[in-house]
């Protein structure tokens, strides 16, 4: 199982104008959100103040990450990264030391 950094955005072009239609498919997804936390799929979710935009952390396979990541497809975008604990780098490190 790996961890994962995934930087999200929201594409604007779908959000309504409307700023209560809007609020209402931002907290449906919010909802979604949340479901993930519980799940324990997702560790950690944030939104980058004044922005779209935000991250979040999980945990999981690749198949469970690509679950994760379609279920907020149009609306949400990723990046994503595998990460990397302190102690897997160090296991790379004393590789390379011998």
């Amino acid at each position: 199982m790996g961890k994962y950094l995934m930087l999200w955005e929201a594409d604007n072009a779908r959000a309504p104008e409307d700023a209560k239609e809007r609020g209402t498919g931002y907290l449906m997804l919010t909802a979604m959100v949340k479901q993930d936390l519980q799940k324990g799929i997702m560790k950690d979710w944030g939104a980058f103040v004044g922005e779209t935009n935000g991250y979040a952390v999980a945990e999981g396979t690749e198949v469970e990450i690509g679950r994760v990541v379609q279920q907020y497809a149009p609306f949400i975008t990723f990046k994503t990264r595998a990460v990397a604990s302190v102690s897997q780098v160090e296991e790379v490190l004393k590789a390379l030391s011998g």
